[in-house]
């Protein structure tokens, strides 16, 4: 199997949103780009999210909208490419 399995550092989690979305968009958490650390966040959040307290859930909702924008301008982007060779055919 040739995937690129990557992981958070320990105890990611457990920092501010900012740090959080910063390392989940990197390269090297996430060679396939941000959506992968929007998934392993989710899943994150999904699975220990009952047992968090409200406090940490908040912080990690905010890195999820932070994670977001990044997605969205990665999205944003990639668009405006496929629009512009389009238009060349």
């Amino acid at each position: 199997m040739d995937t690129e399995s990557t992981y958070p550092q320990e105890g990611l989690f457990k920092k501010d949103a900012a740090t959080i979305a910063r390392s989940l968009a990197s390269k090297k958490v996430s060679p396939k780009g941000p959506s992968s650390g929007m998934r392993m966040l989710t899943f994150y959040v999904n699975r220990a999210g009952k047992n968090l307290p409200k406090s940490r859930l908040r912080v990690l909702e905010h890195a999820k909208e932070l994670l977001h924008e990044r997605v969205e301008t990665m999205k944003g982007g990639t668009g405006k490419r496929i629009a512009t060779r389009s238009r060349g055919r």
